[in-house]
Formats: structure tokens, sequence, C-alpha cells
């Protein structure tokens, strides 16, 4: 009997997009609009970024806010999910970055 998707699995297909990472990691540090992630985010083409945004979003790892502006304004944010997810992959770095034995 197959089991349903757990949150663990769909955390996992997230995380797994290198480009997750990178966008989130990025939001964290104060990059929130599309244009300025896209231009700090090397290599990241707008249609990755879009997709990736949207997912984030809906995972519920980052918080879309619409400013009724002309031009139109976007902002993303971490949610309290995603800061406690970002906390771990900063763990993850230090970890990465120590020299083992």
């Amino acid at each position: 009997m197959k089991k349903s998707s757990s949150g663990y699995e769909s955390l996992e297909k997230v995380v797994g997009c290198k480009w997750s990472v990178s966008v989130l990691l990025s939001v964290q540090e104060g990059v929130q609009r599309p244009g300025a992630l896209e231009r700090h985010i090397e290599g990241i083409s707008t249609k990755v970024l879009s997709e990736r945004l949207r997912k984030l979003t809906d995972y519920g790892l980052l918080l879309k806010e619409k400013f009724p502006e002309l031009p139109p304004r976007t902002e993303y944010s971490l949610t309290p999910k995603g800061e406690r997810l970002v906390k771990i992959l900063q763990a993850i770095r230090r970890l990465d970055a120590e020299e083992l034995p």
C-alpha cells in the first residue's frame, strides 16, 4: 500500500533544487524583489526564478506581497517556516565549511 506524500517529501522536492536554496538564502539576506533576485543569483533565468518563487510560496516558505502601485511592485519575505529552514541551511553551510579530520 502506497503512502500519501508527506510534508517531508514535499519539502525534499523544493529544497532538492539548487535554485530554491539560493532564493531562500537571498531573501534572508534582504533581496526581496524578483528583478533584484534575478541580478543577485548568478545564472538563474527569469523563468526558473518565477517557478521557484511560486513553489516556495505554495509550500509556505515565502510570503508574497503585492503593492498597488504603477508600475506594480512585488516583494517576497520569509515566513516563520522559511526562517527555520534557512537556519538549518546555514548550519549545513557552516558544517561544510569546517575542516574535517
